[in-house]
């Protein structure tokens, strides 16, 4: 028997076409005017009933979202374009959520499997152990257990996953950690707005997304995509960090906004959405996070420090704003 080609499909594809159109052609010609009202009444009742079975079929493919045990509140923190600082965001978010309220407990969820970093930003490294069953321990340090597939395979080695394995992976991190009793879980989302983001926003109840970007034009596009994604999965947009705000001169502290200027803060309004806080280009944050000491942490009087909190705290209103 030959093989089913992609030659002979788009061969049967093609012929079947002509043939329906051929048929189609003679038909209209031999009936006129009349045949033609009519054909077309009925291709827009078949019309009309597959799009309600297609949305029936939706309807019923969507997973049901349930909560992550043990966790009061999530919160994603995305951006649509790499390089922006939202991991380092997020990290300094987590923490300063502790720092503006000990009581407060705060996990870390690295959804980045193809490119983690909260590993080296959190100065964590090993394999999870496990419970009697078999959830997996997360990591801690600074009082914040985090999750990472960067724990699970070597510094340098490559993650090759499609899709498929990719989700499964983000199942089991979202369902068999044992994250303990947490007020809340940061998710570091990984950038655009694929089949994580989606599968995320679809399977747990989220309180809100955090969008970081640069005040330049070309980052500000993809982070409007990225706002518009959680908009259209209902999720709320708690408001945009503008990373990199301004770069100030350590020798004569002159203020330099390399990025642009409050372009984060022009798109904030234009989508209706806070500003939740600007975060400045600053050396020591960059050296404290390579040192995998966050400064929040290891700066906790400096400006930048400041920064975030400030960040932290505008989330929390937000929040509780949003559940009233």
């Amino acid at each position: 028997m030959a093989p089913f080609t992609y030659s002979r499909l788009s061969h049967l594809l093609r012929t079947s076409v002509n043939k329906a159109a051929a048929s189609r052609t003679a038909t209209e010609i031999k009936r006129g005017p009349a045949c033609c009202l009519h054909f077309t009444r009925c291709q827009r009742s078949a019309d009309s009933n597959l799009q309600e079975r297609q949305k029936q079929q939706m309807a019923r493919g969507l997973p049901k979202q349930k909560p992550i045990t043990g966790v009061k509140q999530v919160i994603v923190v995305a951006s649509g374009k790499g390089g922006v600082g939202k991991s380092t965001t997020a990290v300094n978010l987590a923490l300063g959520l502790m720092a503006n309220d000990a009581t407060k407990s705060v996990g870390l969820l690295d959804a980045d499997v193809y490119g983690p970093s909260i590993p080296k930003l959190m100065n964590l490294k090993g394999n999870p152990e496990l419970t009697d069953n078999n959830l997996m321990i997360p990591l801690t340090n600074y009082g914040i257990p985090c999750m990472s597939m960067g724990f699970l395979v070597e510094d340098v080695a490559p993650i090759v996953w499609r899709g498929l394995m990719v989700m499964s992976a983000i199942e089991k991190m979202l369902r068999q950690v044992d994250w303990g009793s947490l007020d809340y879980l940061i998710i570091d989302m990984p950038p655009g707005t694929g089949d994580v983001q989606l599968s995320i926003t679809q399977n747990i109840p989220i309180a809100g997304a955090v969008i970081v970007s640069t005040p330049q034009d070309i980052a500000l596009l993809d982070a409007r995509r990225g706002a518009e994604m959680f908009k259209k999965v209902n999720v709320p947009v708690l408001g945009l960090v503008q990373n990199m705000s301004v770069f100030q001169c350590p020798n004569c502290n002159h203020q330099t906004h390399i990025f642009g200027s409050d372009g984060a803060r022009q798109l904030a309004i234009t989508l209706g959405v806070e500003l939740l806080g600007d975060v400045p280009l600053h050396l020591n944050i960059r050296e404290m996070s390579d040192r995998g000491q966050p400064v929040v942490i290891s700066s906790p009087d400096s400006s930048e420090a400041e920064a975030y909190r400030k960040v932290a705290s505008a989330v929390v209103q937000r929040i509780k704003e949003v559940n009233t």
